[in-house]
């Protein structure tokens, strides 16, 4: 399963593919920051994933045979818990339908530094809030800016529709005006001729006169 198949099925608990991603999205982005602070993160029933500082060792190139310097570092390292490990082992069935690992109880969220990094200290309310100020903050942006895009896109479809709208009434303007415009042409080429036959000769009166 990949990411995008991750939220798919987070989408279909939530009802909303945007909030499920975006649900994801702040539990793995404020994860990953508390883990690289060195903080333990701890989801009972599920596991434990912690920064580890690895010291300094020879190892040996499987190519070449030579004895080579692997230079201190630190990984993360993810530890199951009894829960997750009961049902991949068969120990336990795994429910049809609700969550797979059980609710923590209250007041048994705990965590703390890694083993490698120090002691490990009870988490208080205080440590607690940024994390999960993290969490709203992330979910918060992210709606937003989905609520901007989805505005900005009504706004364009208003725009051409009414764009659309005035050529069509431009249109239509234009063809009403053409016929009359026709007619008056057509009553000026027809006037003066008119007048023309309607007047008397003029040698027949001189005739009378004489």
């Amino acid at each position: 399963m990949n990411k995008g198949q991750l939220v798919e099925a987070v989408a279909g608990q939530l009802g909303s593919r945007a909030a499920a991603e975006d649900a994801v999205d702040a539990v793995l982005d404020v994860m990953v920051r508390a883990v690289v602070a060195g903080e333990r993160v701890q989801v009972t029933g599920f596991g434990t994933l912690e920064k580890v500082e690895r010291a300094g060792r020879y190892a040996r190139n499987p190519q070449t045979g030579e004895r080579v310097r692997v230079k201190k570092t630190s990984v993360a390292r993810f530890r199951p818990g009894q829960g997750f490990k009961d049902l991949v082992s068969g120990a336990k069935k795994l429910p049809k339908s609700g969550p797979a690992t059980a609710k923590a109880p209250k007041g048994s969220l705990t965590a703390g530094k890694s083993a490698g990094a120090g002691p490990v200290r009870k988490r208080t309310a205080a440590k607690a809030a940024p994390v999960a100020a993290g969490i709203a903050s992330a979910v918060a942006k992210k709606t937003s800016d989905t609520a901007t895009k989805t505005a900005s896109a009504a706004t364009k479809t208003a725009v051409a529709a009414a764009k659309t709208t005035a050529r069509k009434a431009t249109a239509a303007a234009k063809k009403s005006t053409a016929p009359a415009k026709k007619a008056a042409t057509i009553v000026k080429r027809t006037a003066p001729g008119a007048a023309k036959k309607g007047a008397p000769p003029k040698r027949a009166a001189r005739r009378t006169s004489a």
